[in-house]
């Protein structure tokens, strides 16, 4: 498993390891077998490295008498940064919490107390950022900035890394995801590309045309189909062994055949599915 600049998605169900790995990444842990490395040195036992990682993790250890800058700008004098406060004012910032930075923690609602923390990992200027489960308590705005956020830092070169139970989170800011099933990676990779690969699972299209049924009568003598099902409501349902051949074919055929295509759309290419599959298997 390697981790490049950009945003990555760490997806499995409960119990599949994420915490562990996360924990393992930022040298919390040792790996009981293989190595973690940062730019080829191994994180394990190596503080040094945590000049250029920074860690959300699950758990809060939030002091709640400090105010917001004060936690954040405490992480910026452990860091020995040569200018603290304009770090820690530069961190709230990123995190859009300017107007509460002088309250205490302990009055911070969940969302708040999480964005606090971001930006006390933000606060060094990280190379890397390791976040496990860094939208838990977030309002929808706020979880929206946030991934303007992640999605920012990823666009200019910063190695993002974060764990989710919501798909969609994953799907609308990571375009590469490492899925964790049983304590092993499952699969990595843009999910799409993924879904491709599974040559196991026949792959789904809806398709609309001008004659459905003459273009359903067609499509049943080709090869990669191995199913075809008509909508009463219009539309028809294409189930195909081979991704590619099958999308190579389908304008041949509705052109020998005098079909006008209006919408082919892959029904179960998403991150959901993808998701699905891996776990039952």
């Amino acid at each position: 498993m390697a981790l490049r600049p950009g945003v990555t998605g760490l997806l499995g169900p409960n119990g599949a390891g994420k915490t562990t790995l996360l924990h393992m990444m930022s040298g919390f842990l040792a790996p009981s077998r293989g190595t973690v490395t940062l730019d080829g040195t191994p994180v394990w036992r190596h503080p040094p490295v945590y000049r250029t990682l920074g860690l959300v993790s699950e758990r809060e250890a939030v002091p709640g008498f400090l105010t917001g800058h004060e936690f954040v700008l405490s992480g910026a004098r452990l860091h020995k940064l040569p200018a603290p406060r304009a770090a820690a004012r530069r961190a709230v910032e990123m995190v859009d919490l300017v107007e509460a930075q002088h309250r205490r923690v302990g009055t911070y609602s969940k969302g708040m107390r999480q964005r606090i923390r971001v930006a006390a990992a933000l606060v060094h200027d990280p190379a890397v950022l390791l976040l496990d489960e860094p939208f838990n308590g977030m309002d929808p705005r706020q979880r929206l900035h946030m991934m303007e956020v992640l999605h920012q830092l990823g666009e200019d070169g910063r190695t993002v890394l974060f764990s989710s139970h919501i798909l969609e989170e994953v799907a609308q800011l990571s375009g590469i995801v490492q899925v964790i099933v049983a304590g092993r990676l499952a699969a990595s990779g843009d999910y799409r590309t993924i879904r491709r690969l599974m040559t196991h699972r026949p792959h789904v299209f809806t398709i609309h045309s001008s004659d459905d049924r003459r273009l359903a009568v067609a499509l049943l003598a080709k090869e990669p189909v191995v199913g075809v099902e008509l909508d009463p409501a219009g539309g028809l349902t294409v189930r195909t062994s081979d991704y590619g051949t099958f999308t190579r074919a389908l304008p041949a055929v509705a052109v020998s055949e005098g079909v006008r295509v209006t919408r082919v759309l892959p029904t179960d290419e998403s991150l959901e599915s993808v998701f699905s599959y891996l776990v039952a298997s």
